[in-house]
């Protein structure tokens, strides 16, 4: 049996739609469950560009541009971080919009930082705006937490 698709993910898609809009994604933590759910319904290339799993610090630098100082000051799982990736995927893709997650899902800490907090961000022609997102189920469902919730940011940004 299908999964069904979540309501979010159909608001987003026709919001683009009808906007005539594009968007990219740089995920982390989501690791490519974004770029999934936004493809998940007929008709996504009429605004889905492109999506990169930079999972690692190195992919971070490398492939996005993410300036290595922007890391080494506030580490991969900051705000700042997250901002960066989304500005680095717009302008290469060169979309109306595009998301980016980055987050530590567990088990255990890193770079000091709690399993369950996620930073997420949009960038548009309105500025980037991010979120903290602080989760506390199991990696797999924090995953879906942060893809939908990235999704929301998106329709908050993107809206009238």
């Amino acid at each position: 049996m299908k999964p069904q698709t979540p309501d979010i993910v159909r608001r987003v898609h026709h919001l683009l739609t009808e906007k005539g809009a594009t968007v990219s994604v740089a995920e982390s933590c989501t690791g490519g469950l974004l770029s999934n759910l936004l493809t998940s319904l007929p008709g996504s290339s009429n605004f889905f560009e492109a999506g990169i799993v930079s999972y690692s610090e190195r992919s971070k630098e490398r492939i996005l541009g993410v300036p290595p100082k922007i890391i080494s000051d506030n580490g991969m799982v900051s705000e700042e971080t997250a901002k960066a990736m989304a500005e680095k995927v717009r302008a290469l893709t060169m979309t109306d919009f595009a998301i980016a997650t980055t987050g530590n899902l567990g088990p255990g800490v890193l770079e000091g930082k709690a399993m369950g907090l996620v930073y997420i961000a949009v960038s548009g022609n309105r500025g980037t705006f991010a979120r903290e997102l602080r989760l506390n189920a199991d990696r797999e469902a924090n995953r879906e937490a942060a893809a939908l919730g990235s999704l929301e940011l998106l329709m908050e940004v993107a809206g009238p």
